[in-house]
């Protein structure tokens, strides 16, 4: 089952998501800001982070870059989910090491068909879809 670590500061978002990714047969992994976000990437070694920008504590962007500078985490993607939707944020956010960009409010089906491609990816299937992740 693919473990994913949930980073979410807003409650409500964090259900929805984390209900509908559960019936999907996801195992999902809760953190409510940046600073919890690294220490449960680091504690439950999930194969997917959905990472928000705008944490309290550490943001997104910090929380990134600190995940993807440490051995440990540096192989975990990270899809951010964002209402930041300027082209700069998704290239800030690209910068710090995120593997792919969604913005908020999500479209669930184009979610699911990102975290499959990104999960895929990291078990050395490759999709075509994975051709549009940068890092």
């Amino acid at each position: 089952m693919t473990k994913i670590l949930l980073v979410e500061d807003n409650e409500l978002n964090r259900d929805m998501l984390s209900r509908r990714l559960e019936r999907r047969g996801f195992k999902i992994v809760l953190a409510c800001n940046g600073r919890d976000g690294i220490l449960t990437a680091r504690s439950e070694s999930p194969d997917l982070i959905l990472m928000d920008l705008s944490l309290p504590e550490i943001d997104g962007w910090q929380a990134t870059r600190l995940l993807k500078s440490a051995p440990d985490t540096e192989d975990i993607p990270i899809l951010v989910l964002t209402a930041h939707a300027l082209i700069s944020d998704r290239e800030r956010a690209l910068r710090a090491g995120c593997d792919a960009f969604v913005c908020k409010p999500v479209d669930f089906d184009a979610l699911l068909n990102k975290i499959n491609s990104l999960v895929n990816r990291k078990a050395g299937v490759y999709d075509d879809d994975c051709q549009t992740v940068n890092r």
